[in-house]
């Protein structure tokens, strides 16, 4: 099991990057969240989950050791793998999952692409007792507000656009969402890519 990897940052992309450890480049799969603290050259220190298939070593990396230990819990979830796990993580932090989980929101939760609201009920039902409580309140991270905006900026700067590029196209996703519900952060993300490709 790789629990952990450190070194430097040689690449950045959409879905993950590569860091440098030892001489040997790894292949990591992160969230926005996570991508959007990476700069390129520089070290960065990631906790990371192993995931083995027949025919796949996937490594999986985030920005703490909490967003980990969720993704391996929300795993033990029935339908719950890999892919969906990250996609949770890419949609709230750890600790809105905690409490939509623990005081069973799902509609919270069903914000995730892939949860429905059975999804939903399965998982607060199976890991309501695992989850653990945090305390405070808290909300989603995309639920009417404009903490996307940072998000996908930040995301945007770590993977090579500069400030005013970043801005331009955050602002062309949010005149084409027009008031609606922001989708998930890596969707927007991905619009936001494709608005630059249009800018330049």
């Amino acid at each position: 099991m790789i629990a952990s990897v450190r070194g430097k940052v040689a690449a950045v992309s959409p879905d993950g990057a590569v860091i440098e450890v030892g001489g040997v480049g790894l292949a990591v799969q992160c969230s926005p969240h996570t991508l959007a603290e990476l700069r390129v050259g520089q070290e960065a220190r990631l906790a990371t989950s192993l995931v083995v298939r027949e025919d796949s070593l996937t490594l999986y990396g985030f920005a703490d050791d909490e967003a980990k230990q969720l993704f391996e819990l929300l795993q033990t979830a029935t339908g719950v793998g890999p892919r969906l796990a990250q996609a949770v993580l890419a949609v709230h932090t750890p600790e809105v999952v905690r409490r939509a989980i623990g005081a069973a929101d799902t509609s919270t939760l069903t914000q995730v692409p892939g949860i429905g609201k059975k999804g939903a009920e399965r998982l607060v039902l199976e890991l309501r007792d695992k989850i653990g409580a945090l305390p405070g309140s808290g909300g989603s991270l995309i639920a009417g507000g404009a903490v996307w905006h940072d998000q996908v900026r930040q995301a945007l700067v770590g993977l090579g656009w500069n400030e005013k590029q970043a801005d331009q196209a955050v602002a062309a996703v949010a005149e084409q969402l027009d008031g609606q519900t922001a989708p998930a952060v890596p969707v927007l993300l991905k619009q936001a890519i494709r608005m630059l490709g249009t800018i330049r």
